[in-house]
């Protein structure tokens, strides 16, 4: 959801203006989107300014228009959408086969990187410089996490009733335990009526802008190249039920299995669920997760939250990695007969299925029907009514972060509807309040990049516990 510039990192290649670009077979395809996939860092915004660069930019495979047309149409869409917008691409390009490829590998990176980093999370996460190095890592999370607030909220909110709407939506979920994804269905309602109605407020800010400008063409796909693949009830009943079944099933069998208090029957349900439901990119959807993992379930602790963060900022893939961790945790902790780390394993590999699979399907099964959203008043108003409640919903997510970082004990207070954690004062560490302000002035200050930002804090976290300070 939130805009950027485009990424000065990814090395241009020599490419004539107006040279008609030849034909790209899948296998031609393979390293161009391996090569995306190795430089996805940097959250949904860098993540989609790489690929505007490399496909629209460098190999002219889509035209501007149709990659923005791309881009909003997974916006409205459960899941990350810079992932989604790959899959999309490849979808467009080789069909079903092109948007296995681009969306597969689009992930693979991270579920290796964040595989590894649980492992040693899990083996050594306590101890000496690793606890140090998440100590640093949260501090950094903190900023990132408050300028994404800021980032998306200056590109939302721009009218009154989109600013209600965020702080309404920020009063519930904080204040008022209101699940998130009433707070979401809620917001694209009121945002539907109010764009069919024609309503100012309701028109959207701007998505995720990018700041090329299309010379043009010529593109291999040009603004009115057709899709391979045309809309039809067929069509749409064999998504659904190839696709449910490759989600679905898996989870079925689990729950037939093992019984719906095991800790994986468990883990596939709610993931499940979250993929239904996540709009509004990761930053948005980490503040169901972490409400759900840490307070309802048990899997982990708030501080344990902010690490499994930290390893998504800093490797490739979609933020939602993270919940690769959290179901990692889940069944580490509770792993009846299996050793724990064969059952640390199988969860978190169980949870990023459940998570992606259902991208594939909505791709799939939506991607056809994409042309006729062009324009509609009335979903541009759910998608802007539903962005503005994701701000208040992140500014939720930064809050909680930081009385779980900053203090080391917060006690519960309910007062009527009102139920919301409180710090306990005396509980402050002044370190890591110390770590998030100097994060906080890197980032907005001085406008330190989120890798060097990262770096700094873990570096500074190892050497406060290489010094007995925490």
């Amino acid at each position: 959801m939130a805009g950027a510039a485009l990424s000065n990192s990814v090395p241009r290649q020599e490419t004539t203006p107006h040279a008609a670009p030849q034909a790209v077979t899948i296998a031609q395809a393979l390293p161009i989107w391996a090569r995306i996939a190795a430089l996805s860092f940097g959250g949904p915004a860098g993540q989609i300014a790489v690929m505007h660069r490399i496909l629209v930019e460098e190999r002219r495979w889509i035209s501007e228009n149709r990659f923005l047309h791309a881009l909003n149409f997974c916006t409205l869409l459960p899941g990350p959408e810079a992932q989604q917008l790959a899959t999309y691409v490849g979808w467009l390009m080789h069909g079903t086969r092109g948007g296995l490829l681009a969306g597969g590998l689009f992930v693979l990176p991270g579920v290796v990187a964040i595989m590894a980093l649980s492992w040693i999370y899990a083996l050594y996460g306590n101890v000496g410089l690793v606890a140090g190095l998440f100590f640093g890592l949260k501090a950094a999370v903190l900023a990132i996490v408050a300028q994404a607030v800021l980032r998306i909220g200056r590109k939302a909110l721009k009218s009154r009733v989109l600013v209600a709407l965020a702080a309404a939506s920020f009063v519930a979920i904080f204040f008022l335990d209101v699940p998130f994804p009433l707070i979401v269905l809620t917001a694209g309602v009121i945002g539907y009526f109010g764009g069919r109605a024609g309503l100012p407020q309701f028109r959207a800010g701007g998505g995720h802008g990018t700041s090329g400008k299309d010379d043009g063409g010529p593109y291999l796909l040009g603004d009115d190249e057709l899709p391979q693949e045309r809309p039809s009830h067929g069509h749409a009943l064999r998504v659904l039920s190839i696709w449910g079944a490759i989600w679905l099933v898996p989870v079925a069998l689990i729950l037939v299995l093992l019984g719906p208090g095991n800790v994986f029957a468990q883990v596939a349900l709610f993931f499940s669920q979250m993929a239904m439901v996540t709009f509004g990119g990761a930053y948005a959807v980490l503040a169901y997760v972490a409400q759900q993992a840490v307070d309802h379930y048990g899997w982990l602790q708030p501080g344990e939250m902010l690490d499994g963060l930290g390893m998504a900022e800093t490797t490739p893939g979609p933020l939602i990695m993270v919940t690769q961790f959290v179901g990692f945790l889940a069944a580490y902790r509770a792993p009846g007969a299996l050793p724990p780390l064969v059952a640390g394993t199988l969860g978190g590999l169980l949870t990023t299925w459940v998570t992606f699979a259902p991208c594939f399907l909505w791709i799939s099964l939506g991607a056809p029907y994409v042309e006729r959203l062009r324009g509609n008043r009335a979903l541009a108003g759910a998608l802007a009514a539903i962005t503005a409640a994701v701000v208040g919903v992140i500014l939720n997510l930064a809050v909680w972060f930081a009385l779980h970082t900053i203090f080391a004990e917060v006690r519960p207070f309910a007062a009527g509807p009102i139920r919301v954690d409180l710090p306990v004062l005396a509980s402050l560490n002044p370190y890591a309040l110390l770590l998030a302000v100097a994060a906080l002035v890197a980032v907005f200050r001085f406008k330190v990049g989120m890798i060097l930002t990262l770096a700094a804090c873990s570096a500074t976290g190892m050497a406060l516990h290489l010094t007995g300070l925490v």
